[in-house]
Order: C-alpha cells, then sequence, then structure tokens
C-alpha cells in the first residue's frame, strides 16, 4: 500500500522534481504551494507524514508545525519533516521544538530525503512490535505517568501529554530500559535513526520536549535525568 505524503513548498520546480522522485519510489505526494493551503489540504489527504517548508510567504513552515500540532484528535501526531535553507542550527532546533520529527538542510540530495522519510515511518510502524519477551503488557506505568503503546499516548495523573511521533517512541525506549544510563547514540538506536540522525545535539532538543510534556518542573527533572558526558537515565522509582 503505498503511503500517502503531503509536501507543503512554495518552490514548485523542487516540488515537481520532489514529486515524480518519490513518486517512483511508489510514494502518493500531494503538493501544496503555501502554509494555508498546505493546512487545508492536511484534512483532506489525511497524510502518513508531512513534508514542510520553513521558508514561506504568508503562513512559514514554523507557524504550519505549530498549527498542526494544535490540532485535535490523531492529527496533531502526524510526522513532520521540516526543509530548513542554509542549514541553520537554530532554525532546527526551533522546528525541533515546536514538534518536526526530522528535518532536512536545502539543497538537498532526493536519495537522503527518502531515505529520511522511510526511516520516520518506520519508525511509526515500529513502535508496536517490541517481543513478548519485553512487552508483556502495553501499558508501562511509573506512578502518575503512564504510556500506552498500543494507544500511543502519555498521560501524567490522567492528564493527557502532548509528544510528536518521534518524541513518543524516544520515551518508549528509554522507559523500557528504565534504569539504564544510555548515550545518545543507543538512544538513537532504540528507535532506529541513529543512521540519519546528522545533528547530534537534536536529541538534547527532542529529549527538552518531553520533559516539558511530562515532568512536574523540566529544569529540575525527575523523571529523566541527565548523566553529565554520557547521556541519559530513566529513573525506575518516580513519584
Amino acid at each position: 500500500m503505498n503511503a500517502r505524503l503531503l509536501m507543503i513548498e512554495d518552490d514548485a520546480r523542487l516540488a515537481q522534481m520532489v514529486t515524480a522522485y518519490l513518486g517512483q519510489s511508489g510514494f502518493e505526494v500531494t503538493h501544496a504551494a503555501d502554509g494555508e493551503a498546505g493546512l487545508e489540504q492536511l484534512a483532506l489527504v489525511q497524510p502518513e507524514l508531512v513534508i514542510l517548508d520553513l521558508m514561506m510567504p504568508g503562513i512559514d513552515g514554523l507557524e504550519v508545525c505549530r498549527r498542526i500540532r494544535a490540532l485535535p484528535n490523531g492529527q496533531a501526531r502526524v510526522p513532520v519533516l521540516m526543509l530548513t535553507a542554509k542549514g541553520d542550527p537554530m532554525d532546527r532546533i526551533i522546528g525541533l521544538e515546536l514538534g518536526a520529527d526530522d528535518y532536512l538542510p536545502k539543497p538537498f540530495e532526493p536519495r537522503e530525503l527518502l531515505a529520511r522519510i522511510r526511516a520516520v515511518l518506520r519508525r511509526r510502524s515500529d513502535a508496536g512490535t517490541t517481543t513478548a519477551a519485553t512487552r508483556t503488557t502495553p501499558l508501562l506505568r511509573f506512578g502518575s505517568l503512564d504510556i500506552d503503546r498500543d494507544a500511543r499516548t502519555v498521560t501524567v495523573a490522567e492528564q493527557p501529554c502532548e509528544l510528536t511521533s518521534y518524541q513518543f517512541d524516544l520515551l518508549v525506549a528509554m522507559a523500557e530500559r528504565a534504569g539504564r544510563v544510555l548515550t545518545r547514540d543507543q538512544i538513537m538506536e532504540a528507535v532506529r535513526g541513529r543512521e540519519l540522525e546528522a545533528f547530534d545535539r537534536s536529541i538534547d532538543v527532542h529529549i527538552g520536549r518531553i520533559r516539558n510534556a511530562i515532568e512536574a518542573d523540566s529544569k529540575n527533572p525527575k523523571r529523566i535525568l541527565t548523566v553529565r558526558g554520557v547521556g541519559y537515565v530513566f529513573a525506575k522509582q518516580q513519584e
């Protein structure tokens, strides 16, 4: 079954090239030329992934991403791959903080775009496939924190937490290894995206977003702890 993609990009030539290339690989690509049209198409197409340009006239990519993450129901969790001009690290960080799952600086090779799309979709598909040896119940519970792997929801004291698809996968990967100190590489390997993660500090941005969602005080975390010089550990004992 072909995956449906939505590309929101004001460069018509680039969009045409990408649409043709991805079409050869079995993807159904719908193109929207600006942010407003992209948000309208999102509701109509129900894509499995959004390719979103950062710099656009009118509503820019950051605002589009913000509005997507504020949508009701499952629409807010659609993976977003953001295209950033010049590869400015600050653009990447802002995009990740707003809820983008991945990013790709312009200019880019179509093959890398294809590989990143496949990696994001694979992470989403693989999220529910851990073995019975490591998964006897879909629910992970740590005090007031509940992580439902089947429903792909997170609640704290029964209040829902908003996470992107990638951030949910990161949280599950750490929670399943609670008490173990994990390096950034080990965390990214656990969600099967390490080989495509060019900006190695982006993991810190994602974990910052997760902390904002699940911690009572993200500046004094009790659930995801930093181990200086090594990585992170998900605490077994939580309130």
